[in-house]
């Protein structure tokens, strides 16, 4: 059974860095794209970052672009997204997905999902 697992969460404080990793297990994700989402209590689920598999490209929400870097380690079958200047509007569950390859900002387009981990950033 085709599984992700985030790790990499914590309390961290206003202008801090967390790097929250993905590791896939049961199947490998190649040519997918994996997402970054989270979702703030009371809020949607929203988009924070892709990376395409088969070609390397990389989608940002505007929020988050020059703070957050989505990468890959094909070698692990991991994704990380690295956060530096957190700001205490980032706190949320980070949720991974695997997307078969259509609308890379869609969260309805992602059919594998990881169990979340939580960042906290305090002010």
């Amino acid at each position: 059974q085709a599984q992700l697992v985030e790790s990499g969460g914590g309390l961290v404080q206003a202008g801090g860095s967390l790097r929250l990793s993905c590791a896939a297990s049961g199947r490998t994700f190649f040519n997918y794209i994996m997402g970054w989402f989270r979702q703030a209590p009371g809020k949607e689920r929203e988009f924070v970052a892709a990376l395409s598999r088969r070609d390397g490209s990389t989608y940002y929400a505007d929020s988050v672009k020059g703070r957050f870097t989505i990468s890959r380690d094909n070698a692990k079958d991991t994704v990380y997204l690295q956060m530096n200047s957190l700001k205490p509007e980032d706190t949320a569950v980070y949720y991974c997905a695997a997307n078969a390859g259509m609308g890379p900002t869609n969260r309805y387009a992602y059919n594998v999902w990881g169990q979340g981990t939580q960042v906290t950033v305090s002010s």
